[in-house]
């Protein structure tokens, strides 16, 4: 799966023009919380984000009144907080690897660019819904976690021997362990009885961790 079939095509945007009022009404209307900046060609100058907004916004303290704050705020502009240091993906850039940008950076979205233009946008919560289909978030079945030996042939065995029982694998993800040479699955299987599910682990010498039916 690659950005461009998760992204968010043809996003809210901002200039470097736009003031810090009419950016946070944007937000607000759109319902999202970050926004590429562009010139009038829509080629990618920053980002803001709304903590950014937020940030340059006076306090809730301040002895300025509702009229004063509005003013400063038209007067302050986007271009005098956004971050110009921007990582940016592209179309074709698979999702993981877009995710994995995000976590090193710590940054909650992506601008997607092509050659400069914005042409999209992806962001952590893309990732989210992502994860929660793999992982069969939302189906009905029996969720099983797996200790297993790290070697050649053991996801197809699992695989065989939960078909072998009757059941129909519905999602699957894999997972790094802190014991050495071993691994954790998860897998979520429907169309079997609990107890089945666990005799065919039994039956080829696979640990289960946990096992739950889900709704």
């Amino acid at each position: 799966m690659l950005v461009k079939d998760r992204m968010t095509p043809n996003p809210i945007t901002v200039t470097p023009d736009t003031s810090v009022s009419e950016a946070l009404n944007l937000m607000r209307q759109n319902k999202v919380r970050r926004m590429p900046v562009v010139d009038k060609r829509g080629q990618l100058l920053g980002i803001v984000a709304e903590k950014d907004l937020l940030y340059a916004s006076p306090s809730p303290a301040t002895s300025l009144n509702v009229y004063e704050i509005g003013y400063l705020l038209s007067k302050l502009k986007v271009k005098e907080i956004m971050t110009k240091d921007i990582v940016t993906a592209t179309e074709d850039l698979p999702l993981e690897d877009a995710a994995r940008i995000m976590v090193d950076h710590a940054v909650g979205g992506l601008p997607v660019v092509r050659q400069g233009i914005v042409v999209g946008i992806i962001t952590e919560t893309d990732i989210f819904k992502v994860m929660m289909e793999m992982m069969g978030a939302r189906d009905e079945g029996i969720r099983m976690s797996l200790s297993v030996n790290d070697e050649p042939g053991m996801l197809s065995r699992v695989a065989a021997a939960i078909a072998g029982a009757g059941g129909d694998i519905v999602a699957l993800g894999t997972f790094n362990s802190d014991a050495h040479r071993h691994g954790n699955l998860v897998v979520k299987v429907c169309c079997i009885e609990p107890q089945a599910l666990r005799s065919a682990m039994d039956e080829i010498g696979v640990r289960v961790v946990e096992l739950r039916t889900t709704a």
